[in-house]
């Protein structure tokens, strides 16, 4: 019987250090990260490959070393602020933290290099600004900024390792940098009370956003042929025209490519994206208590997951949208249980 209530103790030890480490990493969050690789490769037309999978595990290496070096810098102000967290709390030491985010990031490099030298060349920058963010960034004007920047080169990443150049991709991945700076702005009111001015930002941002999606894409896109040959994507057909590019009639006897209009998919994947955060963000701004901010930004966190899935709507892939569009539950169904902020 002693051995027994003594497996059980050990069980329960087991399970409160598993629970602690969850809430570090903030798991849920985990599921906006693959649709970031999965975008920046369909923005070059390039199917996702085993490239593609190394830049996902990359950027799941780097998005975790940067939560757990977030605690380990705030741990003073989580402390005054927010004690129950795990670092303050005693759950997780200080010196466990530092040097999981030290493995995280040499393991995210790691993927990075076995992907190929062109997605290290954006891993390596991406690392920085993780750490640049959390050790001295954060409380400055620039904080947001750098935050918006680091996702916006996740999505490179996945770009230039799928295909190995990101110049297409640099319009999606401003379509997350700036939905990213906005979060990580009206973030800074979780633990006080603000003022409306953010989330009323964020919602803006959000429906300007959302409005883009939709919009007739610029002649010529997307910019090259879906084709097994993922790094001699540019081909052209005998006419020297690209494959897939449709020409309208011009003046003079000219031809003049055609706008494309965003198909129906890529039109509901941009409302679903604006209706995840817009009651959040609408409640945040009439009442900015710190409980109504943490849910608008725990809904901006997870609305990365639909504007993914829009953005590779937009630019084709439809198949690979739905998928990614299929984690926004099962991202939801986890934060029940962690939270994501």
């Amino acid at each position: 019987m002693r051995a027994a209530g003594a497996g059980g103790t050990s069980e329960v030890s087991r399970a409160r250090v598993l629970s602690a480490w969850a809430e570090l990493l903030r798991l849920p969050a985990l599921f906006t990260v693959p649709g970031d690789a999965l975008a920046g490769a369909g923005a070059l037309s390039a199917r996702p490959d085993h490239r593609t999978l190394l830049a996902i595990g990359s950027s799941l290496c780097l998005y975790e070393a940067g939560m757990v070096l977030n605690d380990w810098a705030d741990r003073a102000e989580d402390a005054a602020e927010r004690p129950h967290r795990p670092l303050p709390s005693g759950r997780v030491s200080p010196t466990a933290a530092f040097t999981a985010a030290c493995a995280l990031t040499a393991a995210g490099l790691a993927l990075a290099a076995r992907a190929g030298r062109p997605a290290l060349t954006i891993a390596v920058p991406l690392a920085a600004t993780v750490w640049s963010y959390d050790l001295a960034l954060k409380h400055t004007p620039v904080g947001p900024f750098a935050m918006g920047t680091a996702r916006g080169l996740d999505l490179l990443l996945g770009a230039a390792a799928t295909a190995g150049h990101t110049r297409p991709a640099l319009s999606s991945a401003a379509f997350l940098a700036t939905h990213t700076c906005a979060v990580t702005t009206l973030s800074r009111q979780e633990t006080h009370e603000g003022t409306p001015t953010a989330a009323l930002a964020a919602l803006a941002t959000t429906g300007a956003l959302a409005w883009l999606l939709q919009r007739p894409l610029a002649p010529g896109w997307p910019p090259e042929q879906r084709s097994p040959n993922l790094r001699s994507p540019n081909l052209r057909s005998p006419g020297g025209q690209s494959p897939g590019r449709q020409e309208l009639p011009g003046p003079a006897g000219g031809r003049r490519p055609a706008h494309r209009l965003p198909t129906p998919v890529t039109a509901a994947l941009a409302t679903a994206y604006a209706s995840t955060t817009a009651r959040p963000y609408l409640h945040a701004s009439l009442n900015p208590s710190p409980p109504l901010t943490q849910q608008a930004v725990g809904a901006g966190i997870r609305a990365v997951i639909p504007l993914q899935a829009a953005l590779l709507a937009r630019s084709g892939a439809t198949a690979t949208a739905l998928l990614t569009a299929a984690l926004a539950p099962v991202a939801r169904r986890f934060a029940r249980l962690v939270s994501i902020t």
